[in-house]
């Protein structure tokens, strides 16, 4: 379970024995059910300047804010916040932009909340210290059990991605 590193291997045993019987998916279902309306990259880039606005007015504007289909395979990140330096005249300007991975536009809104709140954090918050996690948990108070479960539907979905393909090798495979 590799997005589960790093905690207790009892709580991945305990993971991996749900994800094996066929309860997580469901289980992460009914804790969640409720989807967001966030489509669009419009829509995203507006959401994202809301939660911005409620919590952290004087951070820098933001230029971007779009779905990124091409985010989890080539950087293995479900979100990325860049800068870049502009030079315009003889003034120096930052573009800061925020890519959301597109298998978000599919999750539940609690879990895109989650991303969204950990990509605005790093516009104040570089490094993931304590800082950059107090600042999560001021945006969102139950940050951390958002991310573990956003860890958990990320397992089901590579588990039934596997078990998807596998069936599909074997019905090839099938005289």
């Amino acid at each position: 379970m590799k997005y589960l590193q790093g905690y207790s291997p009892a709580l991945i045993a305990q993971a991996q024995q749900l994800l094996d019987a066929g309860e997580l998916g469901p289980l992460l279902a009914r804790k969640y059910p409720e989807p967001h309306e966030v489509r669009s990259d419009k829509a995203l880039f507006d959401y994202t300047q809301d939660l911005k606005q409620r919590f952290m007015r004087n951070a820098g504007p933001l230029a971007l804010v779009a779905y990124d289909a091409k985010l989890k395979v080539i950087q293995h990140a479900l979100g990325t916040h860049t800068r870049q330096a502009v030079v315009h005249g003889n003034r120096l300007k930052s573009r800061r932009e925020i890519r959301v991975a597109t298998l978000f536009r599919e999750a539940p809104a609690e879990f895109l909340k989650m991303i969204v709140v950990h990509e605005l954090a790093h516009l104040k918050e570089l490094e993931h210290d304590k800082a950059f996690y107090a600042l999560c948990h001021h945006m969102e108070a139950s940050y951390s059990q958002l991310e573990f479960d956003v860890r958990l539907w990320l397992s089901v979905r590579d588990a039934e991605e596997k078990r998807a393909k596998r069936e599909a090798k074997g019905a090839a495979d099938a005289p």
